[in-house]
């Protein structure tokens, strides 16, 4: 027997997943492997797709709990996509994710939820600093490519038709890397601005698996977008 054969059998996830999830479909898994085939996680952790939901399916439920295969799983739900029987694994994952207490999750992880809590990027740079290095990239842009001399880089714009968000990861390493789209929206002529405050579009709180962190999140932006009455949102992330 192998040592999984030796795991106790409790089925006790799958009972919940399928109370919460109407349409868990977990027992229509073929084992195809489909899923596997186009998951930019198999094989890591020795998981993949078509594993866990056949642990799932068998009351693994133990190792379901204790593997860091789910950080690995962006939750893109390409497996989704590929399963000819529309079995979500992604959402499973993400319960997953959800179960596992804060102290137990991987610490960079959950250390940028909180940050995107407060002050609201996931690098923890004060959004003064984020407004500097903004306007300091324009500048530099201005006076050593005189092609863009009149590009703007808007912030807190009333009214603009796009509102962009920021990989807070670029301000703080790379600024450099910000001015590409500045350049593509001066060149098209879109109308659009950053805000000062939550601007940060990386929501790390979705793979940490807590609802009540990715909801405050994700409201926050919202709520930023709809005080400057941009009616389109750009979501570069």
């Amino acid at each position: 027997m192998t040592e999984i054969d030796l795991l106790p059998l409790r089925a006790e996830l799958k009972k919940q997943f399928q109370d919460k999830l109407p349409d868990a479909r977990i027992d229509y898994c073929l084992t195809c492997g489909l899923c596997a085939s186009g998951c930019a996680a198999s094989g890591i952790e020795g998981m993949d797709p078509r594993k866990l939901i056949r642990y799932l399916a068998l009351g693994q439920d133990d190792l379901l709990r204790n593997t860091n295969w789910i950080y690995s799983c962006s939750i893109c739900q390409r497996c989704e996509y590929a399963c000819p029987m529309g079995i979500n694994v992604g959402r499973f994952v993400y319960e997953l994710k959800g179960m596992r207490p804060k102290e137990q999750r991987p610490a960079n992880l959950q250390r940028s939820c909180e940050l995107q809590k407060d002050p609201g990027n996931s690098t923890g740079i004060p959004n003064e600093d984020f407004v500097w290095v903004v306007g300091d990239i324009l500048e530099e842009i201005h006076e050593s490519e005189p092609e863009w001399a009149d590009m703007q880089a808007p912030m807190d714009k009333v009214g603009a038709q796009f509102y962009l968000n920021q990989n807070a990861k670029e301000p703080t390493v790379e600024p450099e890397e910000m001015a590409f789209i500045w350049k593509i929206f001066h060149s098209v002529g879109i109308d659009w601005t950053y805000s000062s405050k939550w601007w940060d579009g990386a929501n790390y709180c979705l793979f940490s698996g807590d609802p009540q962190d990715w909801e405050y999140t994700v409201r926050k932006q919202a709520e930023t977008v709809d005080a400057l009455g941009c009616p389109t949102y750009i979501n570069t992330e």
